[in-house]
């Protein structure tokens, strides 16, 4: 038998995958719940189907990569600070990924209603999909296992796709 390649072998506990698998996990649930929130506070039909797709899509990668660290029997949480696979140093367990809303931001999402709410949620997932982008580029430059990689790269064409289209809806309502 021939010797595993990069590609084929088991990515370990502290590998990029791993963390990126970690990671956007974590940052894929975070997109879930701000959907769900405007989805909840908005009466545009258009935005609630945009939400709920959002967050189902999400939801279903999020168990993906659940999916991929039990497959390569690692756990869920790892040693090493979020973000270290990037070469993020010093940020210690409380800092946020690239995009990630913080608790206020979250906050006031949660506080908006109607036009407003969307507003809020357009600014919040455009940034919080540039951060997936940051993140998909990453992996793509530090992994060569083949699952990793697609599924890098559909985050790269949907989410900018998806940003494209929330910074029209987001123009659209700016003056409201």
């Amino acid at each position: 038998g021939a010797a595993p390649t990069a590609a084929t072998r088991t990515p370990g506990p502290t590998s990029a995958e791993a963390g990126f698998a970690r990671d956007m996990q974590v940052h894929h649930l975070q997109a879930v719940d701000m959907a769900m929130i405007v989805r909840d506070r908005t009466g545009d039909p258009d935005m609630r189907r945009m939400a709920y797709d959002m967050a189902t899509t999400q939801g279903h990668q999020a168990g993906q990569l659940y999916g991929w660290l039990a497959a390569w029997g690692l756990g869920q949480l790892g040693s090493q600070p979020p973000m270290t696979w990037m070469g993020h140093t010093g940020q210690g367990m409380g800092a946020l990924m690239p995009g990630m809303a913080t608790p206020e931001q979250m906050a006031a999402l949660s506080a908006a209603t109607g036009v407003e709410a969307e507003r809020v949620f357009l600014r919040l997932m455009i940034a919080h999909h540039r951060g997936a982008l940051e993140m998909s580029e990453a992996v793509l430059g530090r992994s060569e296992h083949p699952t990793v990689l697609a599924f890098a790269r559909a985050v790269l064409l949907s989410q900018q796709s998806e940003i494209d289209l929330m910074t029209t809806m987001l123009e659209g309502r700016e003056g409201r």
